[in-house]
């Protein structure tokens, strides 16, 4: 497989009255994937100023060998398992990364 880097945009709508407990199942999956995958780069959530349950999901993996394996993991299968009832829509984009910068 390719070593280069896979950066993805997850575009989600949340049930506005499952929001708080999406939140904190994100949340764990989010810190269980950046401290346990060598592979994932960067996870980062935000959500949309007047429409908070509209959440985006900027995900940046080491290459598709370490995207394919996150999905096997079980945080991840919890998270999708467990808020599968709540996510009322989800777009996932390939995106080409422009300019990302970060301090460690």
């Amino acid at each position: 497989m390719s070593s280069q880097r896979v950066v993805r945009m997850a575009e989600l709508e949340i049930d506005p009255d499952q929001l708080q407990r999406y939140l904190a199942l994100l949340a764990e999956e989010i810190e269980a994937s950046v401290a346990l995958e060598d592979g994932v780069l960067s996870l980062n959530a935000v959500s949309i100023k007047e429409s908070p349950h509209k959440i985006r999901i900027i995900e940046v993996y080491a290459d598709q060998d370490a995207y394919v394996t996150h999905l096997q993991t079980p945080h991840f299968l919890k998270y999708k398992n467990e808020t599968s009832g709540m996510v009322t829509s989800l777009v996932l984009v390939d995106v080409d990364p422009v300019i990302m910068r970060g301090k460690p």
